[in-house]
């Protein structure tokens, strides 16, 4: 079976489906240079599978092609069914070094895409030693806001049971601490994000975290970490004049649903 037919079968079944974006209710959650279908997350699942069903003939190298020419055809649903068909494949996932995991992520520009990537494939990438610590802190470092987002990002599969982690605080903090001042707003979001993830497996060692850099954080990590350390809620008490709040987490969450216990 050749890739390229597998991949262009991949895209006409996403534009089958294809919607005016406005149409669901997350279309309007992040923002994006990419040309958007409006697919719903039930919908782009069902592509993932037939992609995958495709694929089991396919080796890693090949699979591989496939993930590369959807993420690369300026489509962003297309991105995401590039990374959910890696996130299955094994093989193909864990022949990913850094600089084949930054060329697939390419010039993340939007939450959905950049938190999918940590996700699915950075996160578990690092966890497995395929990404070094020295590559996850440049990165953090980046002059990209969305790079600095996915470096956080990327310590929820070391934390989360249903992402396959066990518990990384070390690692966590350490990526956490060269963000502390970071007042970008998706940085201060994933931020708080990956505290949050931490302090369910060691809610002491996150609290003198937040002590210690309670200078430098910003008031809302503070405020939804130590909620969340207190209720295990992040916002125990809903504001409705604050609606949109949490959106790009629940956006990511519909991609990530079955397995992204949030």
């Amino acid at each position: 079976m050749d890739p390229r037919d597998v991949c262009a079968r991949a895209r006409a079944r996403l534009e089958s489906l294809a919607r005016t974006p406005s149409d669901h209710p997350a279309s309007g959650g992040y923002g994006t240079r990419l040309r958007r279908l409006g697919l719903r997350g039930s919908e782009l699942d069902a592509a993932a599978r037939d992609t995958r069903r495709e694929c089991r003939a396919l080796d890693a190298r090949a699979v591989l092609r496939v993930a590369r020419e959807l993420a690369e055809g300026g489509t962003f649903e297309a991105g995401l069914l590039a990374f959910l068909l890696l996130e299955r494949h094994r093989p193909a996932a864990e022949s990913l070094g850094a600089r084949g995991l930054e060329r697939l992520a390419h010039d993340p520009d939007n939450w959905v895409t950049a938190d999918s990537f940590a996700c699915l494939l950075s996160g578990p990438a690092w966890r497995r030693g395929q990404v070094s610590d020295a590559r996850i802190r440049a990165w953090a470092r980046s002059r990209s806001r969305w790079w600095r987002r996915i470096a956080l990002v990327s310590t929820v599969p070391l934390n989360l049971p249903s992402r396959g982690g066990t518990g990384d605080l070390p690692r966590t903090l350490r990526i956490c601490a060269l963000l502390a001042a970071d007042r970008d707003d998706m940085v201060v979001k994933g931020m708080s994000w990956a505290l949050r993830e931490a302090a369910k497996r060691d809610p002491d060692t996150v609290r003198a975290f937040l002590a210690r850099h309670e200078g430098v954080l910003a008031a809302r990590v503070l405020r939804e970490v130590r909620n969340k350390l207190e209720t295990g809620r992040k916002n125990p008490r809903p504001n409705p004049g604050r609606r949109g709040a949490g959106r790009g987490e629940r956006a990511t969450s519909a991609v990530l649903r079955r397995r992204s216990a949030r």
